[in-house]
């Protein structure tokens, strides 16, 4: 028999968290903000120690983002192979900040780098979530022209996670910029197409579709909001599901 004081059970069993790289900046221009690093490897752990079993998937706009590098003339492979990159360093930096908190962690790429991380191997990766162990998944999806969004999606799919949380700036979707509108409305819900018609900025049109496609629910929540992470898994705090 449980105690009273033991927490609520969480909703889901196994989840997909993706970041942007620019969350690791906090206030710096460019780069990785070590303190940030650590602030969001405390929140992942706060969820990891409810027993749920985590994905994650970052970013690499803090350090090179591959269609900017496009724009300014670069080849659009390369700047993405640049782009892919990127993400195995945030990656990394990731996986120290966890394991520096007692959190086993794999960095798991798909452009294999056998002295840094390891390959994407689907089994290895499940087993790895199996013993607990959080999987950050690097490279993006390894090709070219594919976003770190349809990679989480992707991975989400592959790895069998029961939600998708997108971490980001504010507390969810809205139909305008809050940082710029104040009449600017929140939705508690919102369906995949109204996403796509209504070019609310979510994930890219690729990530949506697949993630529909699927019937694999987006949760959007804003990852500067102490404990909000957990604080969701748990039922509380504000956010936006994106779903049928």
């Amino acid at each position: 028999m449980s105690s009273p004081a033991a927490a609520a059970p969480v909703k889901y069993r196994r989840v997909m968290l993706k970041i942007s790289g620019e969350a690791l900046m906090g206030d710096l221009g460019y780069g990785l903000h070590p303190p940030t690093v650590q602030r969001i490897a405390a929140e992942v752990k706060s969820v990891h120690d409810l027993g749920v079993e985590i994905c994650l998937v970052i970013g690499g706009g803090n350090i090179f983002r591959g269609l900017a590098g496009s724009a300014q003339g670069m080849e659009r492979t390369t700047a993405d192979y640049m782009g892919m990159l990127a993400t195995v360093m945030n990656a990394l930096a990731m996986q120290s900040a966890l394991e520096q908190i007692g959190v086993f962690t794999r960095v798991i790429s798909a452009i294999p780098m056998d002295q840094v991380c390891e390959p994407y191997i689907r089994r290895r990766a499940v087993r790895h979530l199996e013993k607990k162990r959080v999987c950050i998944f690097a490279a993006g999806t390894g090709n070219p022209y594919f976003t770190t969004d349809t990679a989480a999606t992707l991975r989400a799919n592959e790895m069998a996670c029961e939600a998708i949380f997108k971490g980001t700036k504010v507390d969810g979707v809205y139909d305008k910029d809050p940082r710029k509108f104040a009449d600017a409305k929140r939705y508690e819900t919102v369906t995949y197409d109204e996403c796509l018609e209504k070019h609310l900025g979510v994930m890219d049109s690729t990530a949506i579709a697949l993630a529909r496609d699927n019937s694999l629910p987006i949760i959007v929540f804003s990852l500067d909001e102490p404990g909000g992470f957990r604080g969701i898994l748990a039922g509380q705090g504000t956010y936006t599901r994106v779903e049928g």
